[in-house]
């Protein structure tokens, strides 16, 4: 089955033909989609700017365990409200290099949090910070302004 088949198959699906034809179904998946982008980016940027050296006051592992648990649950729901979105648009978005670009965004975004799992903060307080902590505060925050504005440019 070639890509262009295959795009065509999802696209005429029975669940992206529900979600087309439902004046609700449509607008409610994208709240369900930019309600999860604000839980998962929301709390990642907040503890971007803490590695950065703002709120020092607050101690990193604590704000760390509470935010990012807050962006896993963010998680739960951008996956399936993109994935059903897409699909039902999936002829042309497959050939989009906006939505290509927000992809690999995505996969670099996701390795990016997975060095931080690495080079995680050894003391309670920063202490122990390693320098490249903060290359990987920048790299999150312009890798998530990144990918909402390739989402936004969808949108248009």
């Amino acid at each position: 089955m070639e890509v262009a088949d295959w795009l065509q198959a999802l696209e005429q699906s029975v669940p992206a033909a529900a979600i087309r034809q439902s004046a609700w179904l449509y607008p409610f998946l994208e709240i369900v989609h930019i309600t999860g982008i604000v839980l998962l980016v929301g709390p990642a940027l907040m503890f971007d700017l803490r590695l950065l050296g703002f709120s020092k006051h607050l101690p990193i592992a604590g704000l760390g365990r509470h935010l990012l648990t807050w962006s896993v649950r963010g998680l739960w729901l951008v996956v399936p409200s993109g994935i059903l979105l897409f699909i039902t648009n999936a002829a042309t978005l497959g050939y989009d290099p906006v939505f290509w670009a927000k992809m690999i965004l995505l996969v670099l975004a996701a390795g990016n949090a997975l060095l931080f799992r690495v080079f995680r903060p050894t003391g309670e307080n920063g202490t122990g910070l390693p320098p490249v902590t903060k290359v990987i505060a920048v790299l999150s925050l312009v890798l998530w302004t990144a990918i909402i504005a390739c989402g936004r440019l969808l949108a248009y």
